[in-house]
């Protein structure tokens, strides 16, 4: 639980300097859901149907992790739990999308599959 917080955690730092100005800004989070979505196609082969719900479910885990990010900014506690909910739900959701090879391969890379690793 505490690897996927700090996965989490990483992720919200990350997009810290890219989102606060204008963390509602709906063509930054979709560019960067479409760039993680492509980075994630690139090592789970993903059919046409997978890859516009896995853009949909990272567009999704990006919008939300903003918005807490906003609300709970002053509350770590608070933050580290909400985000910890948003990942599994968003693992949860993936897992719906993926077939079990794909998401034994996500699970082995999901560290370089994350916004983190967004430039």
């Amino acid at each position: 639980m505490k690897t996927l917080a700090t996965i989490l955690l990483m992720c919200a730092l990350y997009s810290t300097g890219n989102a606060q100005a204008a963390p509602t800004d709906g063509s930054k989070l979709h560019e960067r859901a479409k760039t993680l979505t492509r980075q994630m196609a690139e090592k789970l082969p993903l059919s046409e149907g997978q890859y516009v719900k896995v853009r949909q479910l990272n567009l999704r885990l990006l919008t939300e992790t903003a918005d807490v990010r906003q609300r709970l900014a002053s509350d770590a506690t608070g933050l580290d739990e909400a985000m910890a909910d948003i990942q599994m739900r968003y693992e949860w959701d993936l897992a719906a999308v993926l077939r079990p090879r794909q998401m034994a391969v996500y699970d082995q890379n999901k560290v370089t599959m994350t916004a983190v690793n967004l430039k």
